[in-house]
């Protein structure tokens, strides 16, 4: 079943960039200008002869970028992407449509060889399919992203890695969670305010409030094996989420339950020690006992005024869980089959039926293989690798799909099949090439040909 909803969404995807390709007008319009160039590179429109990549040369729809050897460019589309354009390399400015808060707005590109290292701007925060780009091996779909993409057909990668001194750093996945199953919009704000839209693979961090909207709802997977369904217009904060598969009675998995209903299955956690796993409301604190268990959060239970038929409503489903509720010093215990309801006002009230649930129960979701694994991929393998900085990319070939967040490394082989390498490329890692958003992309390329940091890269 996920091999053939694989299947469709390729040549779904397959089938958008081919009628986009043919969406390229005669008459293109200008899409961006070059901000830097150094060395020899061009830029061709079709059926025109082509123009040299210089500063303030402004970029049309369907232009051909070409660099050569040693040669590099920085370019600035008009809803903000930024893009360098790495050495030998071709990218195509496929389609671009860009209006101010238009619900239109797309990008698709063709990365033909080389490579580019990018960051995206309001074309790919508006919406989660709006930008994309297509290569030989795999198309890349790109949700609001800093990132990197190379593509390793010639022994050039692998030799970069063999110059560089370091030692590769590991590619560790440092999302606690990740969304699937998403039907509707959910959003996740971090720690800072900021907000984002999850889609199916989206990334979620310690210290975020993930929500659903309002007949919207999803599944959390953590990394442990936890899952959680978020059900309609429901808030749940991660704060704290720590893990290691080596030692997972040290991990720790704290999250504050603020409205909505959830299904909660705990994980390799909470099974080598469930006084590491805890979930609070205004109301209680829910500690667990290897557990699948159903919360309504709702009213005072919310920090919301409500009724007197609002609170917090438990149900266990699976093992245990320990109750206390706000004020009460007793601790009151769940087994499968029992439930509570904690009002705003009143006393506890025992539940003997189980509440109907829309949600289907986590432990009963299929997850899609490799969210989170790791495998062995050299440098001198042939195909895509990406680097992300901060953000979603979505790598999908003809039978697979790699979900990738922040600071994590993917790759794409030429047999179509993806890979999570266990460590980071070195060339990737120690590209020289500066960053699109360089201060001084001229003073960085030069610093870096002669072995001088400049700073952290990829980081």
């Amino acid at each position: 079943m996920l091999a053939a909803r694989q299947r469709v969404s390729w040549q779904a995807a397959l089938g958008v960039a081919c009628f986009l390709l043919a969406a390229v007008p005669l008459h293109a319009q200008t899409v961006g200008d070059v901000e830097f160039s150094r060395g020899v590179g061009f830029a061709q429109s079709p059926g025109e002869p082509p123009r040299t990549l210089g500063r303030g040369l402004p970029l049309r729809e369907g232009d051909r970028l070409t660099t050569a050897a040693g040669a590099s460019a920085i370019i600035r589309l008009q809803d903000g992407t930024r893009m360098t354009v790495r050495p030998d390399s071709e990218l195509v400015l496929q389609q671009y449509r860009f209006r101010e808060s238009a619900p239109d707005n797309s990008m698709l590109m063709q990365l033909v060889r080389g490579g580019f290292r990018a960051v995206t701007g309001l074309i790919s925060k508006g919406s989660p399919d709006a930008a994309r780009v297509q290569t030989s091996t795999a198309v890349i779909g790109i949700r609001g992203t800093d990132f990197d993409a190379r593509l390793c057909t010639t022994p050039e990668c692998a030799q970069e890695s063999t110059q560089v001194r370091e030692a590769a750093r590991p590619n560790a996945v440092q999302a606690s969670a990740r969304i699937i199953d998403v039907r509707g919009e959910s959003y996740a704000t971090d720690a800072d305010g900021r907000r984002r839209r999850l889609v199916d693979g989206g990334s979620v961090y310690p210290g975020d409030v993930v929500e659903t909207t309002p007949g919207s709802q999803g599944v959390l997977v953590f990394r442990d094996g936890s899952r959680v369904t978020l059900g309609s217009h429901t808030r749940l904060r991660l704060d704290n989420f720590v893990y290691d598969e080596r030692n997972p009675g040290d991990g720790r998995f704290l999250a504050s339950i603020l409205r909505g209903s959830l299904r909660i299955f705990t994980g390799l956690i909470g099974q080598a020690n469930h006084r590491n796993v805890g979930f609070g409301t205004a109301n209680a604190t829910i500690g667990v006992r290897g557990t699948g268990f159903d919360v309504t959060c709702t009213g005072a239970c919310a920090g919301e005024p409500g009724d007197p038929g609002t609170g917090l409503t438990l149900w266990t489903w699976l093992g245990a869980i320990e109750v206390a509720p706000s004020g009460q010093a007793a601790l009151q215990v769940l087994q499968a089959g029992q439930g509570l309801f904690i009002p705003a006002t009143g006393s506890v009230q025992e539940i003997s039926t189980e509440p109907a649930r829309p949600e289907p129960r986590p432990d009963a979701v299929t997850v899609p293989p490799k969210l989170f694994a790791e495998s062995s991929v050299p440098d001198a393998a042939e195909g895509l690798f990406v680097f992300v900085r901060d953000g979603h990319i979505e790598i999908t070939t003809a039978g697979e799909v790699l979900h990738l967040g922040r600071g994590e490394a993917g790759f794409a082989g030429l047999d179509g099949r993806t890979a999570r390498p266990e460590v980071i490329p070195k060339f990737i890692e120690f590209d020289r090439v500066p960053l699109p958003n360089s201060r001084n992309p001229l003073l960085t390329s030069i610093l870096n040909e002669s072995g001088v940091r400049t700073g952290p890269v990829c980081r």
